[in-house]
């Protein structure tokens, strides 16, 4: 990592951003969320075990707004599930300045799941590693890996983390 020379200005931007996403996909806002990304960005979720042991095969994998919108498109009407919503907590990201002027950021997340008959249980525990490029003082995600904590995955991940 280079020298960080994130601002002031900056660092709330990315700060919101990263907070808008988690708030979009806990609104039910799904159809907003390949536009977090950069139009070839990569989203992939991973366990922790095969992120440390340096293994590419994760639990999902997109490249691309393409990809993304058309997962967002199946679930909607093709996939059958039993509805829910998420609550997102995340961590205050840790921001420093990468290869290309781009930002790296690593934010912690803890997902909370309610299902339509109120049961609430902890869904998924981890951390976001990003990517972010400035667009005209805009961020979007060229790249965000998703290291979940645990190898156990609920069969019910329909919705992006």
């Amino acid at each position: 990592m280079r020298e960080n020379t994130i601002g002031a200005k900056e660092r709330v931007r990315i700060h919101d951003f990263l907070q808008d996403y988690a708030h979009a996909i806990d609104d039910g806002e799904l159809e907003h969320w390949p536009n977090f990304f950069a139009p070839d960005g990569t989203y992939k979720i991973i366990t922790r075990e095969n992120y440390e042991a340096g293994l590419p095969l994760g639990i999902l994998y997109c490249e691309g707004r393409g990809m993304m919108s058309d997962r967002i498109v199946a679930m909607r009407e093709a996939n059958i599930f039993e509805p829910h919503a998420y609550c997102h907590l995340l961590s205050q990201p840790r921001l420093q300045t990468g290869a290309n002027g781009d930002i790296k950021a690593r934010s912690n997340f803890l997902v909370i799941r309610v299902m339509q008959n109120g049961d609430t249980e902890t869904f998924a525990t981890g951390k976001y590693l990003d990517t972010i490029a400035m667009r005209n003082d805009l961020p979007l995600i060229k790249e965000r890996i998703v290291v979940l904590e645990s190898r156990r995955i609920d069969i019910l991940l329909v919705y992006p983390l």
